[in-house]
């Protein structure tokens, strides 16, 4: 299980979030092995005053929070990491210094979906990557 959070200026994000969407799924299936139709994607687009960042970012500067069940190896979390930054630069054009990831690892048992626990849940994928 893997949740995506991409936050970015509300119109770059408005403008491109198929785009985003894409490239960051592309980059999960690779790497994490996810399900060509499962994707969770969250975008949340911010106002200027909303978004105070380092003077070197641009305008299209994005945040991606990506929540997922622990387990998966130190080697396939840096792959997930390197893989959304090389489908974001090169299919946006984005430097990278206006991508930024952060991985939030979290077990089964503290997700709640579709009405079970997460380690009670019957997936079609493997997590233990």
């Amino acid at each position: 299980m893997a949740q995506f959070k991409i936050y970015g200026r509300i119109e770059q994000l408005r403008q491109h979030h198929r785009a985003i969407g894409d490239l960051v799924h592309r980059a999960a299936v690779r790497t994490l092995g996810l399900p060509d139709d499962k994707r969770f994607h969250r975008f949340i687009g911010l106002e200027d005053w909303q978004l105070d960042a380092p003077r070197d970012r641009s305008e299209r500067y994005l945040i991606l929070e990506i929540l997922m069940f622990t387990g998966r190896t130190r080697e396939t979390r840096k792959a997930l990491v390197r893989a959304l930054m090389e489908e974001l630069s090169s299919g946006l054009g984005l430097a990278p210094v206006d991508i930024e990831v952060t991985l939030v690892e979290s077990p089964r048992e503290n997700w709640g979906i579709r009405g079970q626990h997460g380690d009670e849940l019957g997936l079609s994928y493997v997590v233990d990557v």
